[in-house]
């Protein structure tokens, strides 16, 4: 396993995160575990999750399936950079959602309860909070790391200019800020290409990119080999408009000789400014898979056809769209 900053911290992450959002909704306990365990022997260290998973009633199970893995062995909390998230609703209550100070620090212990631990390593902003000043955002987040609780911060479905936001009002208030940010990024969609990830590198802040194979879509959807495989949402409705350039990204691969999604993810492992892509197992198998795609070097060529098929928004903004 490679290893690399987390942005410009001092913290170093495997070059593959591992997500947990099936955790309980589609994988049970006992799988969701021994894909942990496979994950960790091969040497994967960032865990990713968010207070909401296990979604509808059943929010927090994800986060409550993780902590019992943890206590399962008092070794594993160590070796694991263990991420999740604050700011979706997890009642009817008003407050108890966004990022007031109120939710973050009230969050923040719920998901200590349920992980079964005493920090989290990365805690991250699920999304954008355009009613909370980031005076307030920031003063949580101080208090919540002076006690011991939080290590680092990062972000999640942020624009380009939210994260200078956040960023300028840290460096303000002496703070770090964000180390990373979660984004939508994959082949199919490149449009954090023009502000985005820029502001992230020249704000020092590690991309992780989520949903690497769009839902499914880059995963050889039209592979005679795999025709148990279904789009479904995101990437039904990618399929649906644009059938031509997934017909041509499996073409590509096959003459490569490698499955579309070990490809898919290793051309995001090739891109400059990515930290690790946002895996999300539902089985060992797929998990196996996945790690793979650590071994796959793309040559030029092959990224030149790649982009070909899928030509992004044209480069950095203003470029991709001005003189």
């Amino acid at each position: 396993m490679e290893y690399t900053h987390l942005g410009r911290s001092g913290l170093l992450v495997s070059r593959l995160a591992l997500g947990t959002m099936n955790f309980g909704p589609a994988t049970a306990e006992d799988e969701s575990h021994s894909i942990l365990d496979r994950a960790l022997d091969a040497g994967i260290n960032l865990v990713d999750t968010a207070n909401v998973y296990g979604w509808g009633e059943h929010k927090g199970r994800t986060e409550e399936i993780i902590g019992h893995w943890l206590a399962a062995d008092g070794g594993r909390r160590d070796k694991v950079v263990l991420a999740t998230k604050v700011y979706g609703s997890m009642s009817d209550w008003p407050n108890d959602r966004y990022l007031s100070a109120r939710n973050i620090r009230q969050a923040c212990d719920a998901s200590l309860q349920r992980l079964r631990t005493d920090r989290i390593d990365l805690y991250q902003f699920h999304h954008v909070d355009r009613a909370t000043p980031w005076d307030e955002i920031w003063q949580a987040v101080d208090t919540l790391v002076t006690q011991g609780k939080v290590l680092y911060t990062g972000s999640s479905n942020f624009a380009g200019w939210h994260v200078v936001q956040a960023q300028e009002t840290a460096r303000a208030r002496d703070l770090v800020g964000l180390v990373s940010e979660q984004a939508l990024y994959n082949l199919c969609e490149r449009r954090v290409e023009l502000e985005l990830l820029p502001a992230c590198q020249a704000y020092g802040v590690g991309l992780l990119p989520w949903s690497p194979l769009h839902g499914g879509v880059l995963g050889g959807v039209l592979a005679k080999e795999n025709p148990g495989r279904s789009a479904e949402g995101r990437a039904a409705r990618y399929l649906a408009a644009h059938r031509d350039r997934i017909e041509a990204y499996e073409g590509v691969c096959r003459d490569l000789g490698h499955p579309p999604a070990e490809v898919a993810l290793a051309w995001l492992l090739h891109r400059e400014g990515v930290t690790a892509p946002v895996v999300g197992p539902r089985s060992v198998a797929q998990l196996d898979s996945a790690l793979a795609a650590l071994d796959l070097r793309l040559e030029p060529e092959v990224l030149a056809r790649l982009d070909e098929v899928f030509p992004g928004p044209g480069g950095q903004a203003p470029e991709a769209y001005a003189w």
